[in-house]
Protein backbone atom coordinates (compact mmCIF):
# COMPACT_ATOMS: atom_id res chain seq x y z
CA UNK A 1 0.00 0.00 0.00
CA UNK A 2 0.73 3.70 -0.31
CA UNK A 3 0.57 6.40 1.75
CA UNK A 4 -2.13 9.19 1.60
CA UNK A 5 -3.79 12.29 2.89
CA UNK A 6 -6.67 12.04 5.15
CA UNK A 7 -8.49 13.72 7.35
CA UNK A 8 -8.43 13.43 11.36
CA UNK A 9 -11.58 14.81 12.06
CA UNK A 10 -14.32 17.47 10.66
CA UNK A 11 -13.18 18.85 7.74
CA UNK A 12 -11.17 21.62 7.32
CA UNK A 13 -9.67 20.12 10.05
CA UNK A 14 -5.89 18.58 10.69
CA UNK A 15 -5.19 16.34 8.20
CA UNK A 16 -2.40 13.12 8.38
CA UNK A 17 -0.27 11.35 6.26
CA UNK A 18 -1.30 7.90 6.66
CA UNK A 19 0.54 4.72 5.42
CA UNK A 20 -1.27 1.37 6.60
CA UNK A 21 0.33 -2.11 6.35
CA UNK A 22 -0.31 -4.64 3.68
CA UNK A 23 -0.69 -7.42 6.55
CA UNK A 24 -1.50 -7.88 10.22
CA UNK A 25 -1.48 -4.33 12.15
CA UNK A 26 0.86 -4.59 14.91
CA UNK A 27 0.07 -1.45 16.75
CA UNK A 28 0.04 2.21 15.14
CA UNK A 29 2.59 4.81 15.87
CA UNK A 30 1.84 8.63 15.51
CA UNK A 31 4.96 10.29 13.62
CA UNK A 32 5.57 13.90 15.03
CA UNK A 33 7.86 15.63 12.65
CA UNK A 34 11.01 17.45 12.40
CA UNK A 35 9.94 21.67 11.70
CA UNK A 36 10.70 20.73 8.04
CA UNK A 37 6.70 19.25 8.00
CA UNK A 38 5.79 16.16 6.98
CA UNK A 39 8.24 15.81 4.03
CA UNK A 40 10.53 13.03 1.88
CA UNK A 41 11.93 11.96 4.77
CA UNK A 42 9.48 11.50 7.21
CA UNK A 43 6.71 9.92 4.56
CA UNK A 44 9.41 7.44 4.14
CA UNK A 45 9.51 7.05 7.82
CA UNK A 46 6.15 5.91 7.87
CA UNK A 47 6.53 3.65 4.74
CA UNK A 48 9.15 1.90 7.02
CA UNK A 49 6.75 1.66 9.95
CA UNK A 50 4.08 0.20 7.69
CA UNK A 51 6.61 -1.83 5.83
CA UNK A 52 7.39 -3.75 9.88
CA UNK A 53 3.17 -4.02 10.61
CA UNK A 54 2.45 -0.36 12.04
CA UNK A 55 -0.09 1.97 10.67
CA UNK A 56 2.20 5.22 10.92
CA UNK A 57 0.02 8.56 10.88
CA UNK A 58 2.03 11.66 10.41
CA UNK A 59 0.01 14.76 11.26
CA UNK A 60 0.08 18.17 9.64
CA UNK A 61 0.51 20.47 12.75
CA UNK A 62 1.06 23.44 10.82
CA UNK A 63 -2.39 23.39 9.83
CA UNK A 64 -3.61 26.30 10.99
CA UNK A 65 -1.14 28.60 9.21
CA UNK A 66 -0.26 26.40 6.01
CA UNK A 67 -1.22 22.95 4.54
CA UNK A 68 0.99 20.00 4.01
CA UNK A 69 4.05 21.67 4.42
CA UNK A 70 7.53 19.65 3.25
CA UNK A 71 10.53 21.61 3.55
CA UNK A 72 14.06 20.21 2.65
CA UNK A 73 17.19 21.13 4.73
CA UNK A 74 18.80 24.25 3.34
CA UNK A 75 19.37 27.17 5.50
CA UNK A 76 16.63 28.74 3.93
CA UNK A 77 14.02 25.96 4.42
CA UNK A 78 15.29 26.19 8.06
CA UNK A 79 14.25 29.62 8.68
CA UNK A 80 11.09 28.89 6.86
CA UNK A 81 10.14 26.36 9.45
CA UNK A 82 11.06 28.08 12.50
CA UNK A 83 8.74 31.17 11.46
CA UNK A 84 5.92 27.79 11.29
CA UNK A 85 7.43 26.42 14.32
CA UNK A 86 7.09 29.68 16.17
CA UNK A 87 3.72 29.99 15.16
CA UNK A 88 2.53 27.23 17.03
CA UNK A 89 0.45 27.24 20.06
CA UNK A 90 1.27 24.32 23.19
CA UNK A 91 -2.53 23.69 23.91
CA UNK A 92 -3.70 23.77 20.06
CA UNK A 93 -0.72 20.84 19.77
CA UNK A 94 -1.94 19.11 22.32
CA UNK A 95 -5.29 19.01 20.84
CA UNK A 96 -3.47 18.03 17.33
CA UNK A 97 -1.98 15.36 19.38
CA UNK A 98 -5.57 14.15 20.57
CA UNK A 99 -7.12 14.06 17.44
CA UNK A 100 -3.96 12.25 16.17
CA UNK A 101 -4.03 9.59 19.10
CA UNK A 102 -7.82 8.69 18.65
CA UNK A 103 -7.38 8.07 14.87
CA UNK A 104 -4.64 5.81 16.02
CA UNK A 105 -6.58 3.95 18.38
CA UNK A 106 -9.16 3.22 15.74
CA UNK A 107 -5.99 1.97 13.43
CA UNK A 108 -4.44 0.02 16.43
CA UNK A 109 -7.47 -1.95 16.88
CA UNK A 110 -6.43 -4.20 20.25
CA UNK A 111 -2.54 -3.30 20.33
CA UNK A 112 -1.05 -0.43 21.18
CA UNK A 113 -0.33 3.14 20.27
CA UNK A 114 3.26 4.99 19.95
CA UNK A 115 4.52 8.55 19.67
CA UNK A 116 7.35 8.66 17.67
CA UNK A 117 9.31 12.15 17.74
CA UNK A 118 11.70 13.95 15.47
CA UNK A 119 13.41 16.89 17.19
CA UNK A 120 10.29 19.47 17.22
CA UNK A 121 8.28 16.36 16.93
CA UNK A 122 10.14 14.81 20.22
CA UNK A 123 9.27 18.11 21.99
CA UNK A 124 5.74 17.19 20.67
CA UNK A 125 5.44 13.74 21.52
CA UNK A 126 6.90 14.16 24.87
CA UNK A 127 4.35 17.11 25.58
CA UNK A 128 1.91 14.38 24.19
CA UNK A 129 2.62 12.12 26.98
CA UNK A 130 2.11 14.51 30.01
CA UNK A 131 -1.50 14.95 28.63
CA UNK A 132 -2.76 11.65 26.99
CA UNK A 133 -2.25 8.06 27.69
CA UNK A 134 -0.52 5.85 25.18
CA UNK A 135 1.73 3.23 25.39
CA UNK A 136 5.24 4.33 24.32
CA UNK A 137 7.23 8.17 23.23
CA UNK A 138 10.05 7.36 20.98
CA UNK A 139 12.11 10.41 20.08
CA UNK A 140 14.78 11.81 18.49
CA UNK A 141 16.72 14.81 19.46
CA UNK A 142 14.13 16.12 21.12
CA UNK A 143 14.36 20.17 22.36
CA UNK A 144 13.24 22.71 25.01
CA UNK A 145 12.19 19.96 27.28
CA UNK A 146 13.16 21.64 30.54
CA UNK A 147 13.62 25.03 28.79
CA UNK A 148 11.34 27.73 27.50
CA UNK A 149 11.56 30.17 24.45
CA UNK A 150 8.78 29.48 21.81
CA UNK A 151 5.11 29.29 22.19
CA UNK A 152 4.70 25.97 21.64
CA UNK A 153 6.40 25.26 25.08
CA UNK A 154 4.42 27.36 26.99
CA UNK A 155 5.28 28.73 30.30
CA UNK A 156 5.52 25.43 31.73
CA UNK A 157 8.40 23.00 29.97
CA UNK A 158 6.85 19.23 29.58
CA UNK A 159 9.40 17.79 32.01
CA UNK A 160 8.83 20.07 34.88
CA UNK A 161 5.39 17.85 34.99
CA UNK A 162 7.54 14.78 34.35
CA UNK A 163 4.80 13.03 36.84
CA UNK A 164 2.03 12.98 34.59
CA UNK A 165 4.10 11.31 32.07
CA UNK A 166 4.31 8.44 35.23
CA UNK A 167 0.52 9.06 35.40
CA UNK A 168 -0.33 8.39 31.92
CA UNK A 169 1.67 5.61 31.42
CA UNK A 170 4.11 6.11 28.50
CA UNK A 171 7.23 4.28 28.42
CA UNK A 172 9.67 7.02 27.17
CA UNK A 173 12.99 6.40 24.86
CA UNK A 174 15.07 9.21 24.05
CA UNK A 175 18.19 9.23 21.89
CA UNK A 176 20.90 12.32 21.63
CA UNK A 177 24.33 12.63 20.15
CA UNK A 178 27.54 13.75 21.87
CA UNK A 179 27.38 17.51 19.66
CA UNK A 180 23.92 18.14 19.39
CA UNK A 181 24.01 22.14 19.34
CA UNK A 182 20.51 22.14 21.30
CA UNK A 183 20.45 19.62 23.86
CA UNK A 184 23.21 20.02 25.76
CA UNK A 185 24.84 16.85 27.91
CA UNK A 186 23.42 19.01 31.24
CA UNK A 187 20.23 19.55 30.10
CA UNK A 188 20.28 15.50 29.29
CA UNK A 189 21.36 15.01 32.40
CA UNK A 190 18.69 16.78 33.99
CA UNK A 191 16.21 14.99 32.02
CA UNK A 192 17.49 12.00 33.35
CA UNK A 193 16.97 13.16 36.51
CA UNK A 194 13.50 14.26 36.45
CA UNK A 195 12.19 11.11 34.98
CA UNK A 196 14.00 9.03 37.53
CA UNK A 197 12.36 11.33 40.67
CA UNK A 198 8.87 10.70 38.77
CA UNK A 199 9.40 7.24 38.46
CA UNK A 200 8.73 7.34 34.84
CA UNK A 201 9.93 3.93 33.14
CA UNK A 202 12.61 5.44 30.75
CA UNK A 203 15.98 5.01 28.59
CA UNK A 204 17.57 7.35 27.79
CA UNK A 205 20.87 7.43 25.22
CA UNK A 206 23.95 9.04 23.97
CA UNK A 207 25.52 8.52 20.86
CA UNK A 208 29.70 9.89 20.99
CA UNK A 209 30.31 11.95 18.27
CA UNK A 210 27.40 12.21 16.78
CA UNK A 211 25.23 15.56 16.10
CA UNK A 212 21.24 16.75 16.29
CA UNK A 213 19.47 14.87 12.86
CA UNK A 214 22.31 11.98 13.19
CA UNK A 215 19.24 9.12 11.89
CA UNK A 216 17.95 11.42 9.01
CA UNK A 217 20.75 10.22 5.68
CA UNK A 218 18.61 13.57 3.89
CA UNK A 219 21.20 15.40 6.03
CA UNK A 220 24.41 13.92 5.00
CA UNK A 221 26.53 16.67 7.04
CA UNK A 222 24.79 15.41 10.11
CA UNK A 223 24.25 11.68 9.38
CA UNK A 224 25.63 9.34 11.15
CA UNK A 225 24.60 5.54 10.16
CA UNK A 226 25.80 3.62 12.59
CA UNK A 227 24.19 5.76 15.31
CA UNK A 228 21.02 5.76 13.43
CA UNK A 229 20.92 2.05 12.56
CA UNK A 230 21.20 1.67 16.64
CA UNK A 231 18.55 4.37 17.71
CA UNK A 232 16.02 2.44 14.83
CA UNK A 233 16.69 -0.93 16.37
CA UNK A 234 15.93 -0.04 19.79
CA UNK A 235 12.64 1.87 18.65
CA UNK A 236 11.35 -1.47 16.77
CA UNK A 237 12.35 -3.94 20.38
CA UNK A 238 10.25 -1.07 22.28
CA UNK A 239 7.38 -1.02 19.67
CA UNK A 240 7.64 -5.06 19.92
CA UNK A 241 7.63 -4.67 23.69
CA UNK A 242 5.03 -1.81 24.50
CA UNK A 243 2.61 -2.24 21.37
Amino acid sequence: MTGQWERLGEAGGIEAYVHRPPGEVRGAVVVCSELYGVNAYVRGTCAELAAAGYVALAPDYYWRNARRTELGYSAEEREQGLVLMRALDRDELVADASAALAAARREAGERGVAFLGLSMGGHIAVRAATELRFELAAVFYPGWLLNRGFPLVGPVPPLETSARIAEGGAFLLGFRGELDHIIPAEEWEQAEQRLTEAKVPHDLVTYPGARHGFACADRPADYDPQSGADAWRRVYAALAEHL
